[in-house]
Parts: C-alpha cells; structure tokens; sequence
C-alpha cells in the first residue's frame, strides 16, 4: 500500500501535470502531448485493484478525480477539455459535469470514486466532501442493475473470446484479470442494488486470485457465476429508487461553478488593486 497522502482541504488545489485527452481510452506514445497542470482538483484518490485488495507485486497504481474547470472558461466558443488521462501515472480526471453524469449513468468506474476508504484520498477538498456527502443522490435501480451486470458481461464476452485457455502466458495474465473484475461488478453491483451501500475493499482477495486462474484455464467457468448474479438481481429486493435525486446534484454543480466564478472574479479584483498600487 502507497503511504498516506496529505489531504488538500482548499477548494482549487492544482492536479499532479497530466497530459490533454478527451476521453477515458490509454493514451499511446504517438498522442502523448506536452504535460498541462490541471487546476481546481476537487476530489482525487487510489482506485482500481489497489483499492479493492487486489494488487499484486508489480501491479499499476491508478488514480481517478474530479477538477472543476474555471467558471469562465464554460462561456466561451470552445469548452474546456472534460477529461485528461495520463499513463504515466495512471490517472484519470473528470471535469465535475462529466463525472456527475457518468455517476448519474451508473457508471461502476466514476461511482467508486465517492465510495473508497479514507485513506486512499490525496485529495478531499470541501467541494470533495460535499459531493461525497449527496453519493446516494446518483442511484437508481435500473442504471444500478444495468451498469455493473452490464460491464460483468463485458468482462465475459471477452473471456469467450480468448477461447479454450491454450494461449500464451500475457493472454493468460489478462484472462484472469477480467475474471476477477467480472466477479468483482457482480458482487459490488449486488451489493449497492439491495442496501445502497457500495463496499470497494472485497472480502477475500484470494478467492478472487483463485477464481480468475480458474477461469483462465476454462473460461466457461464463469458463466454460472454471471448466472446466478443475473438470477439474484432479478429476485432483489432493492432499495433503490426508480429515478436518480438530480436536484442535490444540480445545486452541488452550481456550487462549485459560483465557487470558481467568485474566485475568478477575486483573483481579477487583487490583480488590478495591486497593479494600482505599484
């Protein structure tokens, strides 16, 4: 485990320099651009298989956030880029629209973020904690059930396609990856549709090491699992709701938005004052 980092409880702590990227795929050697400071991070943190007590020697840390982009910037022609993705450090943030509409989509990968044991935030500014505080504002059953069984049956789909397990050694290593995400989605997805609690740390990491090789060696292996998960969504009960609660959400958003709006505008009013006085 990485040693703790120092929280940043101001609101528009400048990100680690990342480079510009528009979506959440890896960035190749050929689209790599000159590093950019992303500034206003609100919220950051250690996710991925160090967070779920899956990591292995050797295994990539990545870092998932959220940054608010100036106020202003939104008026303009152009808008601000909504996402910068760098591999080196793995790391991903989100403009805060685009994160809450992932959220609000289900989305298993943004919705950890809100989610993850204390210690693994190296950023949490006050912005950061509000929206951690209005996390069950973003569920909803249907979104819920179709987002993680969908990505589940991601996962499975890829591990058909790999075939009888006669493949090589690196084919391998990612086939017992997907297994352990599959079993993880279904178990969290579970998890959050019947009590509207999302758990990141899994119980027995082991058993998921032991069920990737599993199905590694035979992914049909998996199938049952999916099934039965399949079944125990369809059984419920859930204590969702139908719809998502927008309107915590819409009123954080124009929090933040006011929030750097104002900050502009001080910023602007100290600059001219101090230009006055020299």
């Amino acid at each position: 485990m990485p040693p703790r980092r120092q929280r940043d409880h101001r609101a528009g702590k400048p990100g680690d320099r990342v480079p510009a990227r528009q979506d959440n795929g890896p960035v190749s050697t050929s689209e790599r651009r000159p590093t950019v400071t992303v500034p206003n991070v609100l919220l950051s943190g250690i996710v991925g298989s160090t967070a779920y007590g899956l990591a292995r020697p050797g295994s990539d840390i990545d870092r998932l956030g959220l940054f608010a982009a100036p106020t202003e910037e939104l008026h303009g022609l152009r808008r601000p880029k909504e996402s910068h993705v760098s591999t080196a450090p793995d790391r991903t943030l989100h403009e805060a629209a685009k994160w809450c509409r992932l959220a609000l989509g289900g989305n298993p990968t943004a919705m950890e973020l809100v989610w993850l044991p204390d210690d693994l935030y190296e950023v949490r500014t006050p912005l950061g904690d509000e929206l951690i505080g209005i996390r069950t504002a973003f569920l909803c059953a249907k979104r819920v059930r179709d987002a993680y069984l969908g990505y589940a049956t991601q996962q499975f789909r890829r591990l058909e396609a790999r075939g009888d397990g006669s493949f090589s050694a690196d084919t391998r290593k990612r086939t017992a990856k997907h297994a352990r995400h599959l079993k993880r989605l279904c178990g969290q997805g579970l998890e959050l549709y019947t009590t509207g609690r999302l758990t990141i740390r899994v119980e027995d990491p082991e058993e998921y090491h032991a069920f990737g090789e599993r199905v590694a060696a035979d992914p049909s292996v998996a199938l049952p699992l999916l099934r039965h998960y399949e079944a125990a969504f369809d059984e419920g009960p859930t204590v969702l709701p139908d719809e998502p609660d927008e309107a915590p959400v819409e009123a954080w958003l124009r929090r933040v938005r006011a929030h750097f709006l104002a900050d502009a505008a001080n910023s602007a009013a100290g600059a001219a004052h101090s230009a006055v006085g020299a």
